[in-house]
């Protein structure tokens, strides 16, 4: 049989093959789902931290910097996933995926999107500033977050395969990375915004100020809210 008719074969059985469905309790690990059409259902918010303009970062930098870039980003972006009791499940380049579940995860989610804020204004961009005086580069990122409902699975071949996350809030929270609108880096669905807690919407020395601001997302039809503050970690 050659790889033609094995694939034919295997593409086949996917499509025929029953699902296995169960509701999870915690965040699965690829050991835990079948690489069949095995899956777990959680009920998670999803953060996916993402650099601005990478591409344009390796055309005009030297690749030493841009490595320190990525690495300085996705290093804060992951330790701060991990202190907000999220789970680090992908990286793709130059972002990377967390899931959170519980009762409060999405007031969790926001919270860290605006800690990953801080990271970026706070550290990286005076470190770099620092250590490279004279240079004209500031790092600018997009944090996107939602939740519904996701299916994992795990997909790919014996010896190389991997989780995969299928539903609203990560297809969502992707593409929230990309909006661009100056000055707001960290991006909440409507849903997320009106479940989260108070103290994940109101900051200020009073906790009385809205740290969000109302868009209509184009083509989505819609609403999401952006924010710059930042939060300590």
């Amino acid at each position: 049989m050659g790889l033609a008719d094995d694939l034919t074969s295997e593409v086949k059985s996917i499509f025929a093959t029953m699902w296995k469905e169960r509701d999870g309790q915690k965040i699965p690990e690829p050991i835990d789902v079948k690489l069949g059409n095995d899956a777990v259902k959680l009920n998670a918010a999803i953060l996916y931290a993402d650099l601005a303009d990478s591409t344009g970062l390796v055309n005009s930098e030297t690749k030493p910097f841009a490595a320190e870039i990525y690495k300085a980003y996705l290093h804060s972006a992951s330790k701060l996933i991990r202190d907000e009791g999220g789970a680090i499940t992908a990286f793709d380049g130059d972002r990377v995926m967390g899931v959170f579940i519980g009762d409060s995860k999405k007031s969790t989610a926001a919270r860290c999107a605006l800690k990953i804020n801080y990271a970026v204004e706070k550290i990286i961009n005076p470190a770099i500033k620092s250590q490279y005086a004279g240079k004209n580069y500031s790092v600018r990122h997009a944090i996107g977050v939602d939740s519904s409902e996701v299916l994992v699975a795990r997909t790919g071949v014996w010896g190389a395969n991997d989780l995969v996350w299928v539903g609203r809030a990560a297809n969502y929270a992707a593409k929230l990375c990309a909006l661009r609108t100056e000055g707001y880096s960290a991006w909440i669905t409507e849903d997320v915004f009106t479940s989260m807690e108070k103290n994940s919407k109101y900051g200020g020395a009073n906790k009385n100020e809205l740290m969000w601001k109302e868009f209509n997302w184009t083509g989505k039809g819609i609403k999401v809210y952006g924010s710059n503050w930042v939060w300590t970690p």
